[in-house]
């Protein structure tokens, strides 16, 4: 049988299950070991069923409002490795979506579906794209620039955005975009003067780690000429310039103050200042997209008070132009720390200090994109896009056994440079299960470094370690570590990392809505509420949360640009109406 039959013929199977609603026979096109991923398009929800008894209760509650059919084979189906892949479309009652699955001796070892877009509330683009003019004569005629100047005179005045995003990066910028081509009324909130300066802001050094490839915004790729690596302030020029060709409403300038939820009325009351005055907008739905972390984590080290240098997290660093010839202490091992390192020996610090308490996972860069977001990627006809569900195909439960093979083959080929370091006293560390940088970066956000020059320096001793230490105490011009030994010190920069994205919750709105949504990012169920211990999905993330109207936005470029998608067609729903019955087990939640 060739790979289409075989195909083929799990589509009739499986399709023809569901349209009996027979959950049984469905559950017969599955092998024991099954995983099904779901993004929005059965479950209203971000979530991964295991097992067939995790199929089969989700099927039950949920295939009377789904009603999926027409579903149909999408190009060329592969076989590698005993598995024959391929992509699939299907149609819902509310929308129409992909899928792709992984057969296994003619069952489906791995199901992924996702919404792709809303029936009658699709996108505005292609053939279905805006005139753009007012065609005959008119003396009422409305220019671009007067209805633009007019939206932006009342969103949050006369009218109330639908939904409000704190925060202006590029992932409360990505979101507005889908937003915006949704019709969903949107305001950005953004305490910078201009789009970008989250960018802009930072140290004079910076630039994007991950390459071109894997970092291009929603609906607006980079041109091909753009360097594989972006200097920061090229970054943020790219997101002013993305906010003003994707039509946003931003407000700059301006600081979410404080938020309280009305839930009887459904809507939220958010406190903004906007350039010295108090406004009051209220949404319906209010997202924190301030990134993937909480707030920087200051630790309270005796002495500060004492000391007469420079001490600040790393999220405040900005140049090594005022420590040229002065002694600086890092605190921390990851990507911050060895930035600021490498910085501040551009700068001609007179010692760099690095106080790395536990390992840390590095991998070298610099060398390109490589699988999925590179050039020969590009060449093969794979698409940012498509690059991006193919990734997401696979559940998080399964990608640890890749990982660890994939580690395995990074170390051995790399050999002599993690040698070096070694022989240099750092620490490395490979995970939990030495499954490397990518599992450590879903389960905790932090604990690595991609190698941009910072390893060199330690390498060549330009960059000196203490290790299995911390800082005890600070002096006048010095810190004492907790061997007791005592180091000069001029600037003492605490790259500590952050607290969770719920964080952000206790401050804005209160400790007890940040208590009742929970931890944000890190691997966990795969559930919309429940907070179990098992690898479903990152916690938390692009879903509804226990709060209702909250959600968090956030992750690297590539997930901010592929999850903003189903974020925005939960939002869009809302708008218009829709039911949306969140599928969490054991039960189905009506949150509107």
């Amino acid at each position: 049988m060739s790979a289409t039959d075989e195909v083929n013929a799990w589509l009739s199977n499986f399709g023809g299950a569901l349209t009996r609603r027979n959950v049984g026979a469905a559950l017969d096109c599955f092998t024991d070991d099954c995983y099904w991923r779901d993004l929005v398009a059965f479950s209203w929800n971000i979530a991964t069923f295991e097992g067939h008894d995790s199929v089969r209760a989700m099927l039950e509650a949920r295939l009377p409002d789904v009603v999926p059919a027409a579903w149909t084979l999408e190009g060329e189906p592969t076989e590698a490795n005993g598995l024959t892949e391929a992509w699939l479309t299907f149609e819902t009652t509310v929308g129409r979506g992909r899928a792709h699955v992984r057969l296994r001796d003619g069952k489906a070892w791995t199901l992924f579906t996702t919404l792709e877009e809303l029936a009658r509330f699709e996108e505005r683009h292609g053939a279905n794209r805006e005139l753009g003019v007012q065609l005959g004569a008119t003396k009422e005629r409305v220019t671009w620039a007067q209805r633009r100047a007019r939206e932006r005179e009342e969103l949050g005045v006369a009218v109330q955005p639908y939904v409000v995003i704190i925060g202006g990066g590029q992932g409360g910028l990505g979101l507005g975009a889908r937003l915006r081509r949704l019709g969903v009324p949107t305001l950005i909130v953004e305490r910078n003067a201009r789009a970008g300066d989250s960018w802009r802001n930072r140290y004079d050094s910076l630039t994007l780690h991950d390459p071109v490839w894997y970092d291009h915004m929603p609906y607006l790729p980079f041109p091909d000429h753009w360097p594989v690596y972006t200097p920061k302030d090229q970054m943020g020029d790219w997101l002013e310039a993305y906010a003003t060709i994707m039509e946003l409403n931003i407000w700059c300038s301006t600081e979410c103050l404080s938020a309280r939820y009305d839930p009887e009325g459904g809507e939220w009351s958010v406190v903004v200042d906007r350039e010295g005055a108090r406004i009051v907008l209220r949404p319906r739905h209010l997202v924190l997209a301030t990134g993937m972390s909480g707030l920087p984590n200051m630790p309270d080290i005796p002495g500060a008070d004492l000391f007469e240098g420079d001490v600040y997290h790393s999220s405040q660093y900005r140049a090594g132009a005022p420590y040229r010839g002065k002694h600086a202490v890092i605190l921390g091992g990851n990507n911050s720390a060895h930035d600021i390192a490498q910085d501040l020996w551009e700068h001609d610090a007179a010692s760099i200090t690095m106080v790395q308490r536990s390992g840390t996972t590095i991998v070298p860069g610099g060398r390109g994109g490589t699988g999925l977001y590179s050039q020969d990627a590009v060449d093969r006809g794979i698409s940012t896009d498509q690059a991006d569900l193919i990734a997401a195909s696979m559940p998080y439960a399964l990608a640890a056994a890749p990982a660890i093979e994939n580690t395995k083959r990074l170390r051995a080929a790399e050999a002599d440079f993690y040698a070096r370091l070694e022989a240099a006293g750092f620490l490395l560390d490979w995970g939990e299960d030495e499954s490397g940088i990518g599992m450590k970066y879903a389960r905790r956000g932090s604990g690595y470094y991609i190698d941009v020059g910072g390893s060199d320096l330690v390498i060549r001793g330009e960059v000196k370690l203490r290790t299995h230490v911390g800082i005890e105490r600070l002096n006048q011009r010095s810190v004492t570590l907790t061997d007791h030994t005592e180091l000069p010190a001029d600037l003492v920069v605490y790259a500590t990392g952050y607290g969770s994205m719920n964080g952000w919750a206790a401050k804005l709105i209160s400790q007890e809505v940040a208590d009742r949504v929970g931890k944000v990012w890190g691997l966990g169920s795969g559930t919309a509420y429940d907070p179990g211990p098992w690898e479903g999905e990152l916690r938390n993330m692009w879903k509804p949360t226990q709060q209702p109207g909250l959600w968090f936005h956030g992750g690297n470029l590539a997930q901010s640009r592929l999850y903003s998608k189903y974020l925005a067609l939960q939002l869009k729903a809302r708008f218009e109406g829709l039911a949306t019955p969140v599928y969490a087990l054991p039960k189905v939640h009506h949150l509107r």
